[in-house]
C-alpha cells in the first residue's frame, strides 16, 4: 500500500516485518526489496539530513533509521550467513564432512599455545620444533602467526601434533581469536614466577568461548621465585582444577628454557584429545580449511599458509581462499620441503594464489577455475562495501593542536602497508580503537600486503593521507616520488611503536622531537674592545666549524657560564664572513653578552628535528 512519508514522497510503508541486507547495501538494494524507486528513498535519506547516493554504500546505522522512518526492520547478515549462502549459492558446502561413518579416519589434534606475553609461548615452541623462532621477532614479541606439525611418542605410539603459532599481545586479540577458533585444544602457558597476568585470564575467555579443552604448562620452573602451585591455585578461581585436585585439567611443569618435560606436555595434549574430542576428518573428499597466515614474496607471489581441516589438498587443485583464488602451483611443509599433498591437520604454504588472502579466512576447493573466481569476486565486492560503509569516529595527526583549537573536525587518514596481512589486520584494528573523543576521525583508506607502492604514495597526494610501512620499505621509486611530494612516510618494525605514535599524534602530543647537534669550538685567544659592537672574541676555530646566527654556549675551565648566546657577528681579518672552519682564526660577537676572557670557549650548536625510525 502506498502511502504519503517523509516530505510528501510517496513510498511503501511496512507493518514491522524484517528486511534481510548485506553490510554494506546500497538504497537501491532497499528498494529492490520493497518494491519502490531508489530515487524515492534518496529524497527521504535529504529529509532526515543525509545525502546518500541510489548506489552508495551505507552504514547500518542509516539502514536502520531509513526502516524505522518506514516502519519496516532491518536485519543485517553477518559475515558468515553471507559466506554460506554464497557457497550454497555454488552447490558448496564449507565446515561438513562428507561420506560415511566408515570415510572419517582420526587426524592429528590441532593446538594452540596461548598466555600473557613474556610467560615463554616462543620459547616453548622453540623448544618443542628445537628451531630458534625468537630471535628473528622484533621486540622479542611474535609478529605473525604460523602453523608447525612435531611428531611425539605416546604409548610406544608415534603420533603427530599441529601447533598453531598465535601472537601474543592485545593488538594482536582478533587474531588470537581466530586462533582459538581453528583449534582443538589450547595450551595455557603460565610463568611460575609470575602466576596468572591479565592476558593469561583474555587467552583463557578466547580458548573458553572457543569450546576447547585446556592443557596448562607451567613454565620457568627453574627460576627463582618459581611457585607452581600458586598457579594451581590461582587457576582454580578460573575454573581451571588440576588433575591432582579432583578436577579434569592437565597441568604440566616446564622449563621451556631448560627444555625439561617437554615430552609430557606433548603427551597430555594427545592424552587429552582422546579422552575428550572425537578428532576424525575424511581425507577422501575436496579440501577444506582456513588461512593461517598469508604475505607477498618478491620471487614467487601470494603465499598463504593453510590449514588443511577435512579432505586432502593436492598440488594442481583449483582453490579459493577469501576473497584469493588460484590453482595449486606447489606446496611446502613448515620444513619448506616440497609436498604434492596435505591431508588432515596438516599446515602447508600454497602457492599460486591471485592475491594475500587475509587471516583466518576460510578455503574450500572446486572444480572449476571458474567457479573459483565467480566466489573470490563476489567476497571481493561485498568486503568493499562493508569498508565503504565504515564510518569510524575516531582521530587527526601533527597540526592536531591547532584543529582543536579552531573548533573543526579533521580527518586522519591512513594507507597500511605490511609485511602479513594478519599483521596488517590487527595493525588496523588496534588503530580504529584508539579513542581520544569526538573531535577527530581516523580512516584506514587502504591497506595490503608489500612494499609502499607509487600508487600509494599517489592515493595519499590526492587525500593527505600518512603512509605507514610496517616491516616494508618503499619499492622503487616510491620512495623519491613520497619525498618529493611530501608525502609522510612512516616505517615500522614493532607494532606496538606504530600504535603509541599514532595515538599520541592523536591527542595532540606528538612534537617535533629535536636533538642538539654540535656544529664548532672556538678557543678565545684575545679579546677586543669595540665602543659599538661591544666585546669581540678574537678565536681559533678548534674543530668543526663556527656559523653566523647558530646558537653558542660559553665554557671557563670547562664549565658552561652562559648558556643560549646568539654568534651575531663572525669576522676573517677585516671581512664579514658566514662561518670559519677548523684551524683558522677569527673574531666572534656575542651580541649583548660582553663576559668573555682569554682561554674561554665558545661551543656552537643547532637544534636539528630527530628523524623518527
Amino acid at each position: 500500500m502506498q502511502a504519503p512519508s517523509v516530505g510528501g514522497v510517496m513510498l511503501p510503508r511496512g507493518n514491522g516485518e524484517a528486511i534481510r541486507l548485506s553490510r554494506g547495501a546500497s538504497l537501491t538494494d532497499f528498494a529492490e526489496k520493497i518494491n519502490a524507486n531508489p530515487a524515492s528513498l534518496v529524497a527521504v535519506m535529504m529529509n532526515l539530513g543525509e545525502m546518500v547516493t541510489a548506489t552508495q554504500s551505507v552504514s547500518d546505522e542509516t539502514l536502520e533509521l531509513l526502516a524505522g522512518e518506514m516502519n519496516y526492520t532491518v536485519q543485517i547478515v553477518s559475515p558468515e550467513e553471507e559466506d554460506r549462502e554464497l557457497l550454497e549459492s555454488f552447490d558448496l558446502e564449507f565446515g561438513e564432512d562428507e561420506g560415511s561413518e566408515e570415510d572419517l579416519v582420526v587426524r592429528p589434534p590441532v593446538v594452540t599455545v596461548m598466555g600473557h606475553v613474556d610467560h615463554g609461548k616462543t620459547r616453548l615452541l622453540d623448544a618443542i620444533r628445537k628451531t630458534n623462532v625468537i630471535a628473528g621477532e622484533a621486540g622479542g614479541i611474535t609478529q605473525h602467526i604460523g602453523a608447525y606439525q612435531v611428531t611425539t611418542e605416546v604409548n610406544e605410539e608415534d603420533r603427530r601434533i599441529t601447533f598453531i603459532d598465535t601472537p601474543g599481545h592485545e593488538a594482536f586479540t582478533a587474531m588470537r581469536a581466530r586462533g582459538a577458533k581453528s583449534t582443538d585444544i589450547a595450551i595455557l602457558v603460565v610463568a611460575a614466577n609470575d602466576g596468572v597476568m591479565p592476558q593469561t585470564v583474555e587467552a583463557l575467555n578466547h580458548a573458553k568461548a572457543a569450546d576447547v579443552p585446556i592443557v596448562v604448562a607451567v613454565n620457568k620452573i627453574d627460576v627463582e621465585g618459581a611457585d607452581p602451585t600458586k598457579v594451581r591455585g590461582q587457576l582454580t578461581e578460573y575454573g581451571l582444577v588440576a588433575e591432582e585436585y579432583g578436577g579434569d585439567t592437565m597441568f604440566v611443569d616446564i622449563s621451556a628454557k631448560q627444555g625439561l618435560h617437554i615430552d609430557s606436555l606433548l603427551e597430555a595434549v594427545v592424552l587429552t584429545a582422546d579422552a575428550s574430542l572425537d578428532l576424525r576428518a575424511n581425507p577422501a573428499q575436496d579440501a577444506q580449511g582456513i588461512s593461517i597466515e598469508s604475505r607477498l614474496d618478491r620471487g614467487r607471489g601470494a603465499v598463504a599458509t593453510v590449514l588443511v581441516q577435512r579432505g586432502t589438498l593436492r598440488v594442481g587443485d583449483t582453490m579459493v581462499v577469501g576473497d584469493a583464488y588460484g590453482r595449486v602451483r606447489a606446496m611446502l611443509d613448515d620444513n619448506g620441503n616440497n609436498v604434492s599433498e596435505a591431508g588432515p591437520s596438516t599446515p602447508v604454504q600454497v602457492l599460486g594464489l591471485t592475491n594475500v588472502p587475509g587471516a583466518g579466512d576460510n578455503f574450500i576447493v572446486v572444480e572449476e577455475d571458474r567457479t573459483a573466481r565467480q566466489i573470490a569476486e563476489k567476497r571481493a565486492a561485498r568486503e568493499r562495501n562493508a569498508a565503504f560503509a565504515k564510518r569510524t569516529r575516531r582521530v587527526s595527526l601533527e597540526d592536531l593542536d591547532k584543529v582543536l583549537k579552531a573548533g573543526e573536525v579533521q580527518q586522519l587518514n591512513l594507507i597500511i602497508k605490511g609485511d602479513a596481512s594478519g599483521a596488517v589486520e590487527a595493525l588496523e584494528s588496534s588503530l580504529l580503537q584508539l579513542d581520544v573523543g569526538e573531535e577527530v576521525d581516523i580512516r584506514v583508506l587502504h591497506r595490503g600486503v608489500g612494499a609502499v607502492t607509487e600508487s600509494d604514495i599517489d592515493l595519499a597526494m590526492g587525500s593527505d593521507a600518512i603512509v605507514i610501512g610496517y616491516n616494508v620499505r618503499a619499492a622503487g621509486r616510491a620512495a623519491q616520488m613520497a619525498e618529493r611530494e611530501g608525502v609522510d612516510v612512516r616505517y615500522y618494525s614493532v607494532i606496538y611503536q606504530a600504535i603509541e605514535e599514532i595515538e599520541a599524534a592523536l591527542k595532540g602530543m606528538l612534537k617535533p622531537e629535536y636533538e642538539e647537534v654540535e656544529l664548532g669550538t672556538a678557543e678565545i685567544r684575545e679579546v677586543f674592545r669595540s665602543s659599538k659592537l661591544g666585546n669581540i672574541a678574537g678565536v681559533l676555530i678548534r674543530s668543526g666549524e663556527v656559523k653566523r646566527n647558530t646558537k653558542a654556549r660559553l665554557l671557563r675551565d670547562g664549565k658552561v657560564i652562559a648558556e643560549n648566546l646568539n654568534i651575531e657577528g663572525l669576522r676573517r681579518f677585516k671581512d664579514d664572513v658566514t662561518e670559519i672552519r677548523e684551524g683558522f682564526e677569527g673574531g666572534i660577537n656575542l651580541g649583548n653578552f660582553n663576559d668573555i676572557k682569554v682561554d674561554d670557549v665558545i661551543a656552537t650548536y643547532e637544534m636539528r628535528e630527530k628523524p623518527r625510525v
